[in-house]
């Protein structure tokens, strides 16, 4: 299998932003038929648009369908649309997400809900919605997005870090039950990456998690994408992009200690400084 494997149809949570609509794009480039799946009507019709200029014929289906994955009924109601117009789908990525970082003493309750139901249950009931269809077929790809943020914990990201690791523990339990019925289970451990997600995230992002996050630097969309879809190819579970996030998921209990020394000298340098 190449990188360049046209699937039959992908649906894409979070596909009308950042890199679930990078990683659509490519798909499309290889000819499969794609549905986004997002919340924001306008920006998804205007990703659709952009995506349906890279086709490679005009048979195939690029697909467009408004709803919050977050909400059980809408979110089954639109799979099961998007497999009636682009017929089963064999590949879901789930990129829908969100993230408010910030204080844990001052962020509010329902932050730490809305992130929760947005990046945990958002993916949940996309797996459980697309699942039937790929059972069907005998085969099929689930890509879930987590994050670095997934390997380890870090500060100021306390309503965000816990729902990447609830995708990793789910991630790894539907690996070992799905492999026996031909269906494929990977996570992406992607960096920091310039997203409209990213930009929102910089707006309540506390200073220290800003020095803490500088020095692994900042990917594009399309090159995380494409790591993506070698990873996809290579039928790799942990889909890793950059030394860093590699190195973490490998060697995350030895490393831990040192990351946790290193934060804490940040924390420490920052409050002498602001006294």
């Amino acid at each position: 299998m190449s990188a360049s494997q046209s699937y039959q149809h992908a649906i894409v949570t979070g596909g009308s932003s950042g890199i679930g609509k990078a990683v659509a794009g490519q798909l499309v480039r290889s000819g499969s038929h794609v549905t986004l799946i997002a919340r924001t009507t306008s920006a998804l019709e205007t990703a659709r648009q952009e995506l349906a200029r890279l086709r490679s014929g005009n048979t195939q289906k690029i697909t467009a369908i408004p709803a919050d994955v977050s909400d059980h009924d809408a979110c089954a109601a639109a799979v099961r649309q998007a497999a009636e117009v682009a017929g089963a789908p064999d590949v879901l990525i789930t990129s829908a997400g969100m993230c408010r970082p910030g204080y844990f003493r001052d962020v509010p309750m329902n932050v730490f809900e809305e992130t929760m139901r947005a990046n945990y249950f958002g993916t949940l009931y996309a797996v459980r919605a697309a699942l039937p269809f790929m059972d069907t077929q005998g085969r099929g790809k689930i890509v879930m997005i987590s994050s670095g943020a997934g390997l380890t914990g870090l500060f100021g990201y306390t309503p965000y870090s816990p729902t990447k690791f609830a995708l990793r523990g789910l991630a790894e339990a539907l690996r070992c039950e799905l492999r026996p019925a031909g269906i494929g289970v990977s996570i992406v451990y992607p960096p920091d990456t310039d997203t409209p997600q990213l930009h929102a995230e910089n707006k309540t992002k506390p200073p220290e998690t800003r020095q803490m996050t500088e020095s692994a630097g900042c990917w594009t969309a399309d090159d995380v994408a494409a790591v993506i879809i070698r990873g996809m190819a290579k039928n790799r579970f942990a889909i890793t992009p950059g030394w860093e996030m590699t190195l973490l998921n490998r060697f995350s209990s030895v490393i831990a200690p040192i990351l946790g020394w290193y934060f804490d000298r940040i924390v420490k340098k920052h409050k002498r400084q602001t006294g």
